[in-house]
């Protein structure tokens, strides 16, 4: 059953990992959903550089929960990877409850399209990756 939550969390990071990297060489025009907006302008203009350094940590993380789960061999003690996973687990969760302003469920920006996707993708998300993340690192290899 923990391999088959691990394989949907990895396939979930490498679909936004590849997002990512589309999105690097298509670039975006117009308002985006994919950043936080105050008063019609984004907040930060993320580089193509950063976006494709966001794909390659998608990548990582998809990584860590397929060595974790033991679909992969990393030959780093479990333990290790374990602990790897519910940091990942707990930043994912961070990310879901947000910075009180821009991102996640407690936001105070509003009414953006950013905010709109936010509260009904990017954060619900989030939160269930934390917890398939977390559950892989708490059942580890079966």
């Amino acid at each position: 059953m923990i391999t088959a939550v691990a394989m949907m969390v990895c396939t979930i990071f490498l679909v936004l990992a590849l997002w990512h990297f589309y999105m690097a060489v298509a670039g975006q025009s117009g308002e985006s959903a994919a950043v936080p907006t105050r008063d019609g302008k984004p907040v930060f203009v993320p580089s193509t550089g950063s976006t494709i350094a966001v794909g390659i940590v998608l990548m990582a993380f998809a990584a860590l929960v397929a060595c974790t789960s033991g679909i992969l061999a990393l030959g780093l003690p479990p333990r290790w990877l374990s602990v790897m996973s519910y940091a990942l687990a707990l930043g994912l969760f961070a990310r879901a409850v947000g910075d009180f302003n821009y991102v996640g469920f407690f936001k105070r920006v509003r009414g953006t399209r950013f905010a709109r996707m936010d509260t009904l993708l990017y954060s619900p998300l989030c939160l269930a990756l934390a917890v398939g993340v977390a559950a892989v690192a708490f059942y580890g290899a079966e």
